[in-house]
């Protein structure tokens, strides 16, 4: 059976523009995984990852769309930093963090040059993370901008 989303996800699987911009969030944060994530109501799918805690997501590879916070940001439109999940209500009962073993976790929404919502820039690691201060949220969210420009270019005519 043809999947179009998950063919168009895979033609963006290896940009070297989009392989630096998470290398840039690794080192600013500190975290083990970070990923461009294609989200759309009912799917995640990874698009590009960047893996240093052994993970184990690859390119093409999905999450059930209700046991992820993008779906949240996909929703609302804004980003989630959460330095540890342990001190934070908020998201301490969410199934996300039990179920993929991160304690801290940043997602930002990636929007398209034509205002279309893309996806999301995230990252997790399994140690809790300073990730809230404002110079940080600042960067990432450039860095989600940036991502966003570059698929922005490199998205195919049609």
């Amino acid at each position: 059976m043809y999947d179009q989303l998950a063919e168009s996800v895979m033609l963006e699987s290896d940009n070297g523009d989009v392989r630096a911009i998470l290398e840039k969030v690794a080192a600013l944060t500190g975290m083990g995984f970070v990923a461009v994530a294609r989200v759309t109501d009912t799917r995640w799918i990874a698009c590009q990852v960047l893996d240093q805690i052994d993970f184990g997501m690859s390119p093409g590879d999905e999450l059930r769309i209700s046991a992820t916070i993008c779906d949240d940001i996909r929703q609302s439109g804004k980003a989630v930093v959460i330095d540890d999940v342990s001190t934070n209500d908020r998201w301490l009962t969410h199934p996300a963090p039990s179920l993929y073993g991160f304690k801290s976790y940043v997602s930002f929404p990636i929007t398209l040059a034509d205002g279309s919502f893309y996806g999301t820039l995230c990252a997790i690691d399994p140690r809790p993370r300073q990730l809230s201060g404002r110079e940080t949220a600042a960067a990432l969210a450039g860095f989600a901008a940036e991502v966003g420009a570059v698929l922005s270019r490199s998205a195919p005519a049609g």
